[in-house]
């Protein structure tokens, strides 16, 4: 049997494949959209700091490979600072040669080639969605009750265990996740239920109960509950000219997923712990590539998924903040004061490294090193 704890090294060389690979495809959207429009890229790097390994092709591109393996960057011609503020070297240069910088295309033009690197992150994800679900199929579960808790609203209206329910509240439902999705904000109403039980159609009536839940500024949230568990997930084959539709399908829901434990973590009603940074990314690189190739590549879609979504944020600094400044000067009709938007980044930027900080303590805590100390002391 695998083990679910591998060894330092093998965790390492996970991580460093798992985001070694995914900044590579997001900075090459960035790279892939800009030589469209023909923008010349001075660098394109994986990892900060001291270069590694790395060489020059013959557009004058330096590709290289640096130590410290917690993002990169594609610096483009022309483009020195945080603001693509013109310098005085970039106004000295022959027009020719400018034209090929980043600051002097469109606006237009800059806002696709700085969305490109999170889009093609759920591109990537869309493509390995394809290829799992053309090999092995989706799971899926099926609006079947696999199990009907005694005295539940469930149990109370006629419900069964194997039960297939059709529909809720005239709505169809394809997964056992719609019903949750449909009952959840309909507690203390009446729901009508059309089921089949065996060759035999029923219709009936389920009341879910109301489960109150209080966040931590004491907002009341009503959750409704019938309870009904679902059944183990089924493996369903998936047409060829169907696979992009339901890979981007999976995509939106993991998404969605991702917006909804952001908003229960702000409100408190999901504990703050449950984020994750670098060490826990880490950590979960190494138990799944410990379980297969399989899993490892799902987990490579996951957070490909969440790279997109976090580098969408409208935080300075990220692919998001630089595109809402676009935003405001395509409003404004001209460009951001260049002080303005120093100031910006260098908020962004102390926001992003509070985070990152504070999300490693969580690691760090998750792992018992605070613990530990604690029994030191004590």
């Amino acid at each position: 049997m695998i083990s679910s704890s591998p060894g330092l090294l093998f965790t390492l060389a996970s991580f460093a494949f798992v985001i070694g690979l995914l900044v590579f495809v997001h900075e090459m959207g960035h790279y892939l959209a800009a030589r469209w429009f023909g923008v010349k890229a001075d660098v394109f790097s994986i990892g900060f700091g001291r270069e590694m390994i790395g060489w020059t092709d013959r557009q004058g591109t330096r590709w290289k490979v640096a130590w410290l393996p917690l993002g990169g960057y594609v610096r483009f011609a022309g483009d020195m600072n945080a603001a693509s503020e013109p310098t005085p070297a970039w106004l000295a240069m022959p027009p020719a040669e400018r034209n090929r910088t980043f600051q002097c295309k469109p606006l237009w033009q800059r806002a696709i080639i700085v969305a490109a690197g999170p889009l093609i992150n759920f591109g990537f994800a869309i493509l390995i969605y394809m290829g799992f679900f053309m090999a092995y199929g989706q799971p899926m579960t099926p609006p079947v009750a696999g199990l009907v808790m005694p005295g539940s609203p469930a149990a109370m209206a006629g419900i069964k265990v194997n039960d297939r329910l059709l529909s809720v509240d005239d709505i169809a439902v394809a997964r056992f996740e719609d019903i949750a999705r449909i009952v959840q904000v309909r507690a203390g109403e009446a729901l009508p239920i059309t089921l089949r039980r065996g060759d035999e159609l029923l219709s009936l009536t389920v009341t879910p109960a109301d489960d109150p839940q209080r966040d931590r500024f004491g907002n009341v949230f009503h959750i409704g509950r019938i309870g009904i568990g679902q059944t183990s997930p089924i493996w369903q084959p998936v047409p060829w000219y169907r696979l992009p539709d339901v890979a981007t399908r999976e995509v939106g829901h993991t998404l969605g997923s991702m917006v909804d434990a952001i908003g229960q973590i702000m409100t408190g009603r999901r504990s703050i712990k449950e984020m994750g940074g670098p060490l826990k990314i880490a950590q979960y690189s190494g138990q799944q590539a410990a379980r297969g190739f399989e899993s490892l590549i799902m987990f490579v879609a996951l957070i490909s998924i969440n790279l997109g979504f976090i580098n969408l944020l409208p935080v300075p600094m990220l692919d998001g903040g630089h595109l809402l400044l676009y935003a405001a000067e395509a409003v404004i009709r001209r460009p951001i004061p260049p002080k303005v938007q120093e100031r910006a980044f260098r908020t962004g930027f102390a926001l992003l490294m509070g985070l990152m900080v504070f999300v490693t303590l969580l690691d760090l805590g998750s792992f018992g090193l605070w613990d530990r100390i604690s029994g030191l002391i004590g």
